[in-house]
């Protein structure tokens, strides 16, 4: 029987089944969604890569532009005039790294805010007072009609390719910024935007105002007594005895013609009387003296100081060459970043000629027309960090609207700012200057503290309170600093980079006034020379080591210092010149230059290598890469020499000192003694001090070396006791800090000694200055790099720097290495820490950090034949209709 209405009851599914089948269907689900995403993500990457191949049209040139690329996305632009040649450098830039230009731009006027919110609105307050952007402005003001058409010419080149995209189509960064402030667009670019980072290049190079301002926290600590005597031994004076200084020996030069007069004005600081910079008939110079001090100081030490801001740059003579023609070496230190401050680019006119006269290759940054560092046909150089200082605090009495000067009130200045701020009402700012500059207390905790306790820091500079003042007066603290004076070195880099001689390599020192910089050079009729550009201080009663009285108009700056008595050096004796951010001269110069010098340990090691292997062999480029690379750690070795006679408790930590005995003292990437001695060191420094609360001297460890190597000279020092920690004596405290420094060790990379290595230890982590440190983690991923492995440490020639006491990790980098070889541009070499892309996923993006971090340079093409024979990609831009 058939029953045709019956019904077929519906099968039980096991509940394991069911579950099984729901998660099937949800990860289904996140399946399609991560595709999704992948495919979104991906179209989003892709359409903002720049064009690199075929042609463009664009309004504005006069004629065709080829910009041709290697495999490292590196351009040489090649335009028939100046204008177009900086055009195009103003689109390729803006191809590349416009992201980074745009944010650089909001960095440099404080309009951070407008672009992350109110979390930036502090920071925009700092920067909107220091005024960045306003001297950018009046600098802009100030150009000669050909410097502005190049700034001009290349905004115009920006805005160019900004007109042809938006959005993503410019940067990932900008898909991501939309999703929390999606009305925000870039503007146009204007010439101030690329003078202004002039500006914080300047601030990050800026000098001592860090330790002037640790040394005033210090002694508001202490009692005057102790607090000078602990001072005195934090802050020791340059080791003159044992490192060498850059110009020991002062001649004299024919006269150059110079922009001096440009560049050093009879007016001083804010309309004040200064120094006249006219020419006189001879010069100053300084050379090398054939002592053995050098040697023997380089070979007792042989040692290297530098981590943190600083830079190492070397030129060798032919004489001590292999090739017969000079060698020039440099790489600057300055923070990591992701991309890499400096971009690798090479503009060429097509006929080289009056009207156009670039024929130059070299690091720019990305947002400012032509060269930084680099060469030209016939002329190279290098840039160091001066570490002169150009950045003195004062401490103001201030009542009401007023302040005191010379027994009388005054009128503060004042202007207000508005700071936008996205998703958030704008906030008004009031900013308050004196004569020296603007108030910075309130800003800042440092600051602050200051000017809440200023006794402490002026009886230090010897100072009395105003005549007259009111019980109900306060303290302020202004900064007066040499890049909030408009200034000229933003026509200095045209001047650099078609220089064709030393008078001419001169003339664009003079024109280098912030920041202030070592220039070494390099010519191909075989000269080498040093100068010193820069707008330094002349001081009237202070020294600027301490926060000044700004109430008394005897410790003002009078002006600068003419620049024909500025140092100078020209195919010095000894056949090389050194520069590392140690000592210019002695103390018997004429001005007073700084008392916050490198301590020269970097000096003195480059020095070293120099002389051991030209007396070996005629040096080559080769030499100098490997001198680039040297890990040697000073006070490594002084530590291990005095751990030999130190017994330790536990089988552990006596196998880890026992590493130190064999140790060549080389940070290098997969030692183990490598590891062992800089955490020792960190234990050392953090035991002898920071227990005490004792802050760290903010010029780095360099200046840690001298402290502790003296102290390891001298064990009856009281330091060595510090009952805080139950330590009585040196060999106690160096017992401790070894067993310490094993605990710590053993418990980040296991107890393996024989595994431990200094490069996972000292790794960097390439992060994005924006959304690479937003606290999301996959944003992060995005647009962070590594880690990646890293050899060298603080204080050596390989300054790859990390903090002290908080972690290992490398924060500061030799930025860029290059040597330029005078005998054959072509045979020259250069990298630096990431790569040309600012685009994340870019293939150019990170290309060159492995090479960077292992230390392979990659070769420069700059003949015609060379730069064809490299070039993947050529792109053609041609003039709109």
């Amino acid at each position: 029987m058939t029953a045709s209405n019956a019904t077929t009851p519906p099968t039980r599914v096991p509940l394991a089944v069911r579950i099984g089948r729901i998660a099937f269907l949800v990860v289904a689900s996140v399946v399609v969604l991560a595709v999704a995403a992948a495919f979104f993500v991906t179209f989003t990457i892709q359409r903002s890569f720049p064009q690199t191949t075929g042609e463009i049209e664009v309004d504005g040139l006069q004629d065709e532009v080829t910009v041709q690329r290697d495999d490292r996305g590196v351009p040489t632009i090649t335009a028939q005039s100046s204008d177009d040649l900086f055009y195009a450098q103003g689109f390729v830039h803006a191809q590349d790294r416009f992201f980074e230009m745009d944010f650089r731009r909001h960095v440099t006027s404080g309009r951070v805010a407008e672009m992350f919110g109110e979390s930036q609105a502090a920071t925009d307050a700092f920067l909107r007072t220091l005024g960045w952007r306003e001297v950018a402005e009046r600098e802009v003001e100030a150009m000669d009609d050909t410097t502005l058409s190049y700034y001009e010419a290349y905004a115009a080149g920006v805005n160019a390719y900004l007109s042809s995209r938006s959005g993503a189509e410019l940067s990932l960064e900008y898909a991501v910024i939309g999703m929390q402030n999606p009305d925000y667009a870039p503007e146009p670019w204007e010439p101030a935007d690329s003078v202004a980072w002039l500006k914080a290049m300047a601030w990050d190079l800026r000098g001592n105002v860090e330790d002037e301002t640790d040394r005033a926290l210090l002694a508001a600590g202490l009692d005057e007594e102790t607090a000078q005597a602990t001072i005195e031994q934090l802050y020791p004076e340059y080791p003159f005895d044992e490192n060498p200084v850059i110009v020991p020996k002062i001649s004299t030069l024919p006269a150059s013609e110079t922009g001096a007069d440009a560049a050093f004005s009879s007016e001083g600081p804010h309309g004040t009387d200064g120094t006249e910079g006219e020419l006189q008939q001879a010069a100053t110079t300084i050379d090398w003296q054939e002592t053995s001090s050098v040697i023997e100081a380089a070979s007792v030490l042989v040692g290297d100081v530098g981590e943190g801001i600083g830079s190492n740059s070397w030129v060798v003579s032919g004489e001590l060459t292999e090739s017969g023609m000079p060698l020039l070496a440099n790489d600057p230190h300055l923070g990591a970043s992701l991309p890499s401050v400096w971009y690798q680019v090479q503009l060429k006119c097509a006929e080289v000629d009056e009207a156009c006269p670039f024929d130059v290759g070299g690091f720019s940054f990305s947002g400012l027309p032509g060269v930084v560092i680099g060469h030209n046909a016939h002329v190279a150089w290098g840039f160091t960090n001066l570490t002169t200082d150009v950045t003195d605090l004062y401490i103001e009495r201030i009542e009401g609207d007023q302040y005191w000067r010379d027994g009388a009130l005054v009128p503060l200045e004042e202007r207000t700012e508005t700071i936008k701020v996205a998703g958030g009402d704008d906030i008004e700012l009031t900013i308050r200057s004196t004569v020296h500059g603007p108030i910075i207390s309130g800003l800042t905790d440092d600051f602050t503290a200051i000017a809440a306790d200023p006794a402490p820091a002026l009886g230090a500079a010897g100072a009395t309170p105003p005549a007259g003042a009111g019980e109900d007066a306060e303290y302020a603290v202004s900064i007066r600093w040499t890049a909030l004076d408009p200034g000229t070195a933003s026509t200095a880099i045209f001047a650099l980079s078609t220089a064709q001689d030393f008078d001419g390599f001169r003339r664009a020192a003079s024109l280098f006034d912030v920041p202030a910089q070592n220039l070494v050079y390099a010519d191909t009729e075989g000269n080498i020379g040093y100068q010193t550009p820069g707008r330094l201080p002349i001081r009237g009663a202070g020294d600027g080591w301490m926060p000044q009285p700004g109430w008394d108009s005897t410790f003002d700056w009078t002006g600068y210092i003419p620049f024909e008595d500025l140092p100078v050096s020209y195919n010095p004796a000894s056949g090389y010149i050194v520069t590392a951010n140690n000592a210019i001269v002695t103390d018997d110069y004429e001005y007073f230059l700084s008392r916050d010098w490198d301590q020269g340990y970097r000096a003195a090691r480059i020095a070293h290598l120099i002389e051991r292997r030209a007396a070996a062999a005629p040096l080559t480029a080769d030499d100098m890469r490997a001198i680039q690379m040297d890990n040697e750690m000073w006070i490594g070795k002084q530590l291990a020499i005095a751990m030999a006679d130190v017994d330790v408790k536990g089988a552990g930590p006596s196998e880890a000192v026992d590493l130190l005995t064999t140790w060549d003292a080389q940070n290098a990437a997969s030692s183990a003694a490598a590891a062992y001695a800089n955490v020792l060191w960190s234990n050392l420094v953090q035991n002898l001090f920071v227990e005490r609360d004792v802050p760290l001297p903010a010029s780095g460890q360099g200046r840690m070396f001298t402290v502790i190597g003296e102290l390891l000279e001298d064990p009856s020092d009281p330091l060595w006791t510090n009952e805080t920690i139950g330590v009585e004596g040196m060999t106690e405290m160096l017992a401790l800090s070894a067993e310490e420094a094993y605990d710590e060790l053993a418990a980040i990379q296991g107890t393996a000694i024989s595994r431990w290595n200094w490069g996972d230890l000292h790794a960097i982590t390439l992060t994005s200055d924006t959304l690479g440190a937003s606290g999301i983690a996959p944003i992060e991923a995005l647009f962070n790099r590594g880690p990646f492995p890293v050899s060298g440490g603080a204080s050596v020639v390989n300054a790859t720097g990390w903090d002290l006491g908080t972690s290992y990790a490398t924060t500061t980098v030799p930025s860029m290495r290059m040597v330029i070889d005078l005998s054959d541009f072509d045979a020259s070499t250069w990298n630096h820490l990431t790569g040309a892309s600012g685009h994340a996923f870019h293939e150019n993006y990170t290309d060159q950090t492995v090479d960077w971090s292992t230390g392979i340079q990659n070769p420069w093409p700059f003949s015609a034949k060379a730069i064809g024979a490299a070039t993947t990609d050529e792109l053609v831009l041609r003039p709109a209709g």
